[in-house]
């Protein structure tokens, strides 16, 4: 109906009020299209993002960031208490003092061990949790626990709640990213979406073991040579209306609608993939900070370089993984043989761990990223076959550094054995409950209905620890 003249706001309103309800329509149908947009966290966010290295197969925390004089003390001797459930029963020792020194660093203080004397230099960087704990003694439950908050059912990643929650502000590269993750211990349950849309999951950047030119070359390929962009659209224009019928009769199928977003995110990082993954424009000094310039520290430290590329360039949740491989075998699972292990892990990490804070630092990215060292699980204080020690989810060592943490700080401690987390114990729950914090998410509000009931990272617990947080 036309009107002349002129009309009051209320007429106005009443005749368009079904206009309005076809633009907030047209907002949330613009959203179930792009479930990947940047959306405002629940409160104001001390982090942007979050550079996760994981250390599997279990750092001993009585041998880099906890140091224990008991040990040394009563070297040998039996443990005086019952021994909680272990991995392995057998060839059970006394008490084994660290092989290494530990020494205060910084204006902190903070006892660092001389394993790590390149990440000692940033000590006053760091909040050094050393109250962690878990539910499992197995490598498969305790890596899953960390990477999911269940050592028992599939869930979704810790990468894939944050993403959930927020977005991301680049739509040309993964929101998430694993670099060379392991297959063992989980295996692609560990950055999976699990019951989150798959737009959610993870994307594996190589594997645990390879080369890095074997992961490059395919990077390389996204630019398909010999076809112009109207022509590569038109191709992914007619792949997706197959997709897009097939998932109309399908009605929901998780592993199409995952292909679907695959082939998307895919044609829009022609662009911009290959130029972030492509450190050779990255000046030998830097190279050199990483320690790309030695066998040892190369692999690890190309996917540390990677991490400040990726951050630079806003991928919201990133993680880095020292993993099982050739020359490798065991990672941080150090059974036996613990000084020749620990030493070679150590200082295949250590140097690219401090050119990461470094080069953060230096471009004022660490103040809004958040960086997370661990493993799944500690080490015990008694011997096992001579010299190793077996593995402890009763109270270990992680540290954060960066964005919305106490510097310099430690929060926690294990008892004088390093054995039990005695004081501001900090499951995991708690951890996930803190990073989503510092992420401006509150983790109990951070929910996705499924099977009947809202489910969370923190599953039914979790509190955040507010003493580590600036």
């Amino acid at each position: 109906m036309l009107v002349s003249g002129p009309v009051s706001r209320r007429y106005l309103l009443r005749r368009a009020a079904c206009g309005f309800g076809l633009m907030g329509l047209q907002g949330l149908l613009a959203e179930a299209a792009n479930p990947l947009a940047a959306r405002a966290p629940h409160f104001p966010a001390k982090a942007k993002r979050v550079i996760f290295m994981f250390m599997h197969g279990g750092p001993s925390h009585l041998d880099t960031f906890d140091p224990k004089p008991r040990l040394i003390r009563d070297h040998g001797k039996p443990l005086p208490f019952k021994r909680p459930l272990t991995f392995a029963e057998n060839n059970v020792q006394g008490l084994l003092k660290s092989p290494w020194e530990f020494k205060k660093h910084g204006q902190s203080g903070i006892e660092i061990s001389e394993l790590f004397p390149h990440v000692a230099r940033h000590a006053d960087d760091l909040c050094v949790i050393r109250s962690m704990v878990g539910d499992s003694v197995a490598h498969g439950g305790a890596t899953l626990q960390l990477h999911t908050g269940s050592n028992t059912f599939t869930r979704p990643s810790m990468g894939s709640w944050v993403i959930y929650g927020l977005g991301t502000e680049n739509r040309n590269l993964p929101a998430y990213i694993t670099l060379k993750p392991g297959l063992s211990h989980g295996g692609a349950k560990k950055w999976s979406s699990g019951f989150l849309p798959a737009a959610y999951q993870g994307t594996a950047v190589g594997l645990g073991g390879m080369a890095i030119e074997n992961i490059n070359e395919p990077i390389e390929h996204l630019k398909n040579y010999g076809l112009t962009a109207e022509q590569q659209r038109y191709e992914l224009d007619m792949i997706q209306k197959i997709n897009a019928s097939s998932a109309a009769r399908r009605q929901q199928d998780p592993e199409l609608e995952a292909r679907i977003q695959s082939f998307e995110l895919a044609f829009r990082m022609q662009t911009e993939a290959p130029e972030a993954f492509d450190v050779s424009k990255e000046s030998e000094v830097t190279k050199k900070l990483y320690g790309m310039d030695a066998l040892e520290t190369a692999d690890f430290g190309w996917q540390c370089l990677m991490a400040r590329r990726l951050a630079e360039r806003n991928v919201r949740f990133i993680q880095i993984n020292h993993e099982y491989g050739p020359g490798n075998e065991v990672g941080w699972d150090a059974h036996s043989e613990l000084v020749r292990l620990h030493t070679r892990t150590a200082l295949a990490v250590d140097r690219p761990i401090a050119g990461l804070l470094t080069d953060l630092k230096a471009r004022g990215l660490l103040e809004e990223t958040l960086v997370i060292w661990g493993g799944e699980f500690g080490r015990t204080p008694i011997a096992e076959a001579g010299d190793g020690r077996d593995h402890s989810p009763y109270g270990y060592s992680m540290w954060m550094a960066g964005a919305g943490v106490k510097k310099g700080f430690v929060y926690g401690a294990t008892d004088e054995f390093g054995y039990y987390a005695v004081e501001d114990r900090m499951h995991i729950n708690d951890m996930h409950a803190t990073m989503l914090h510092l992420m401006g998410l509150q983790h109990d509000r951070l929910t996705f209905m499924y099977g009947g009931r809202p489910f969370r990272l923190t599953d039914v617990a979790g509190k955040v620890a507010t003493k580590m947080l600036a």
